[in-house]
């Protein structure tokens, strides 16, 4: 018999387990309404690793927060103490993906548990909002595309600077640089530069250490479940919460954590929603197997000719943000092009794309940043990961989705997960 660990706000400062008193949650459609939420009816949701990162998750608009769980006994109180009257605490993500009375999983824990929490959240019918990078590694971006199609579910991808926000340190937000980029003032192909001196920082901070000696697991933590499908390294502080991102098993260190917020923009402006770089050159010092650290300059090349450049160094304060043969695009939205912003006035702007969730899970449309095109953004952060954890350029086909002679390579792509863990 399965046992549920269910444990609202008030009954968790108790120390006391609450389950359904006996009452018998139905999905809707034995109830003989449609499995989909009406357009009135109330859309819920469960946020699975409430960490810093997953807290934020519990202001996200367009549905009640019933459910959060977290392996931490200590943030699982704490965010109970912040969350609504009546939402109930789980420590098994599991125990949550069975309950029929929700209706979205948001997944905001270490990447290491993205791929299965959001596989096994489609199998459930789930609609799914997940925290970046999408996934650890392009095999399980892969199976994640594959089951929420498979199972006709909404995915939205938890960075949004493709839509709205401004964009970091460039001093405007991502509509007008695709409106550039349409308009063909800059030529083609096009250089896109992505570093300090253009206004994004890498946060080589996030490098993880190679002197870890094991520690006592804390009473709070159930370590083998935080680990889960990740290989068993002895416990110790740095290598959870909130330095996690420093080493291989769960992260690619500040490019796995400013990757995608930096990059799926990149992908939209030069419309490579459908496809990845086919060429990756790196320039980095040795990498440890456990512990992420800097890198110089990584080159991300379409089969186009475009290029994404990835300046861990910043030295060149001069150096645009995008060129081409026509013209450069620098920070703030100036461009040594002349009556640049008259000529930019002239042309569209960006067609409109679907930025609301809960419009899109009660309509059944893709969000904007979905499971297809954030694949694909995840994908060019992990071409540079492999490239810098292997230290050596790499060739990719984005059919295939495969390195192209390198075994060592595509070993990366589809990493095994430890017992019992898999994803089929």
């Amino acid at each position: 018999m399965k046992v549920k660990r269910s444990i609202t706000r008030r009954s968790f400062l108790r120390n006391s387990a609450l389950t359904f008193a006996g009452i018998a949650v139905l999905p809707r459609r034995v109830l003989g309404a449609p499995d989909e939420p009406s357009p009135n009816e109330e859309l819920t949701k469960a946020i699975l690793g409430v960490g810093g990162m997953g807290r934020g998750h519990i202001r996200y608009p367009g549905a009640r927060l019933v459910a959060v769980c977290d392996v931490d006994a200590g943030h699982l109180e704490q965010t109970l103490q912040m969350a609504p009257e009546g939402t109930q605490g789980y420590h098994d993500y599991r125990e949550v993906l069975d309950r029929p009375d929700i209706d979205i999983i948001h997944v905001a824990t270490p990447p290491h548990w993205h791929g299965l929490m959001c596989v096994d959240a489609a199998e459930a019918g789930k609609d799914i909002w997940c925290e970046k990078p999408m996934t650890r590694t392009i095999g399980e971006g892969k199976k994640v595309v594959e089951a929420v199609q498979r199972n006709g579910r909404i995915f939205r991808l938890n960075t949004w600077f493709r839509f709205q926000s401004g964009f970091y340190g460039f001093g405007t937000t991502v509509a007008p640089i695709k409106k550039v980029v349409d308009s063909g003032m800059l030529g083609w192909p096009l250089k896109v530069t992505v570093g300090r001196t253009t206004g994004f920082d890498w946060k080589f901070q996030w490098s993880g250490r190679t002197d870890l000696v094991p520690e006592p697991v804390p009473e709070s933590l159930d370590y083998d479940l935080w680990l889960g499908p990740a290989p068993f390294r002895p416990y110790h502080r740095h290598r959870v919460h909130a330095t996690f991102r420093g080493y291989w098993d769960y992260d690619g260190g500040g490019l796995g954590d400013m990757g995608q917020h930096y990059l799926d923009p990149v992908q939209y402006f030069l419309g490579k929603d459908d496809t990845s770089p086919t060429e990756i050159e790196v320039d980095a010092p040795q990498q440890h197997p456990d512990a992420v650290s800097s890198w110089r300059r990584i080159v991300l090349r379409y089969a186009d000719g475009c290029e994404i450049i990835l300046d861990g160094e910043g030295t060149d304060d001069s150096v645009p943000y995008i060129e081409g043969p026509n013209g450069k695009l620098f920070k703030g939205l100036t461009s040594d092009i002349p009556n640049f912003e008259k000529k930019l006035a002239q042309f569209p702007d960006p067609e409109p794309q679907l930025t609301d969730f809960e419009q899109a899970v009660r309509t059944r449309t893709a969000f904007a940043l979905n499971e297809c095109n954030g694949h694909r953004s995840s994908t060019v952060v992990n071409l540079g990961v492999v490239a810098v954890r292997l230290g050596r350029n790499l060739r990719f086909d984005p059919v295939k989705q495969e390195f192209i002679d390198d075994e060592g390579a595509n070993r990366l792509i589809d990493q095994p997960m430890r017992a019992p863990w898999q994803l089929s």
